[in-house]
């Protein structure tokens, strides 16, 4: 233990994300809202693909199991909700938002420092409890394989920017209705049915056309980033409606640290050894998707939330920010007892 002690004296700075996240989805919201989660790439398919993950956080819409929609009691915090690849044969799976983000049932455990044996236990567990139906053991009644690991945990993989937007309780309900009466089963394919069409897809359940693919900078294919865009650019035309934006910190810990966001062009451009050939060979499409990176910068979620980022360290300003934005409120402070520290 003497080699963490500046951990446990900077305590309170590490319960900051999770505060803030939990200020964010666990206080009593103002409206409802549907919240896209734009999730930074990690590990070694995020490096050869960093476009990252789409998922839709549904603050009134809860889970009457993993595969099944009902409206949200009070109390109870919504769903996060997303197309997965090979988990049960399901097209998508509903996760309560404080097992998304931390793999737990309740904020009191969730460790503030994560290795990997950690968040290992901590998802096999929640598995056993909550996911057998749809995840069973392998083989000796051992933690499977597979991509289920995506289900729950996710903040402990990779930081998260989360562009929340006003909705209904009707709208809810058409949502509901419309995803329990379909077909729940599984045609993921990366580019024409991927997270992000399928989080394109329920955005636009609330509000028709507010999302939309970029022929021009993905070649038609629905990227996390792009949705992020579109449903940016929605807001602004729409300013009757509230919108709100945050940062879920990645937890610290051992785990690699994830990266940055990309479109289709910008991973290309940013990758020298498919960019220089074409550079030499070609060098007016260089030019084109130049251009096109240019205008896909306008999109940074770094920039986008960079006056949360630096304030990191200047938590009263972030709480005092976030209140004041109508995101969420609370009836008196809320803290975490840190739990048990990963070996």
């Amino acid at each position: 233990m003497a080699s963490r002690p500046a951990l446990y004296r900077r305590s309170e700075l590490l319960q900051i994300p999770i505060l803030l996240a939990l200020l964010l989805f666990c206080g009593k919201p103002a409206k409802a809202g549907a919240a896209l989660f734009l999730e930074e790439p990690y590990g070694r398919f995020g490096h050869m693909n960093p476009t990252g993950h789409a998922a839709v956080y549904l603050s009134h819409v809860c889970a009457a199991s993993p595969v099944r929609l009902r409206p949200c009691e009070p109390g109870e915090s919504g769903v996060v909700i997303s197309r997965y690849y090979h988990v049960g044969g399901y097209d998508w799976v509903a996760i309560p938002l404080i097992a998304y983000l931390y793999a737990v049932d309740r904020p009191e455990q969730v460790p503030l420092y994560a290795t990997a044996r950690t968040v290992d236990g901590l998802r096999d567990n929640y598995r056993r409890e909550h996911l057998e139906e749809i995840v069973p053991d392998g083989a000796g009644g051992k933690t499977p394989q597979g991509d289920w690991t995506q289900l729950v945990g996710e903040a402990y993989d990779r930081k998260i920017y989360s562009f929340e937007i006003e909705t209904t309780r009707a709208q809810d309900d058409r949502l509901i209705a419309k995803l329990n009466a379909s077909k729940n089963i599984s045609h993921f394919n990366l580019i024409f049915h991927n997270c992000a069409d399928f989080a394109r897809g329920v955005l636009n359940t609330y509000y028709p056309h507010a999302t939309h693919r970029s022929l021009f900078a993905d070649q038609g294919i629905t990227t996390p980033k792009q949705v992020a865009k579109s449903l940016v650019s929605y807001s602004k035309h729409h300013a009757d409606l509230q919108f709100s934006c945050f940062v879920i910190d990645q937890v610290p810990g051992t785990l690699p640290r994830s990266g940055p966001v990309r479109g289709v062009f910008e991973a290309f451009l940013k990758s020298k050894k498919y960019l220089l050939p074409v550079v030499a060979l070609h060098p007016l499409i260089a030019g084109g998707m130049l251009v096109t990176y240019v205008a896909m910068a306008r999109l940074d979620p770094h920039r986008q939330f960079d006056r949360h980022l630096e304030g990191e360290s200047e938590p009263e300003v972030i709480l005092a920010e976030l209140l004041s934005n109508g995101v969420g409120s609370t009836s008196g402070p809320l803290t975490l007892e840190p739990a048990q520290m990963g070996e």
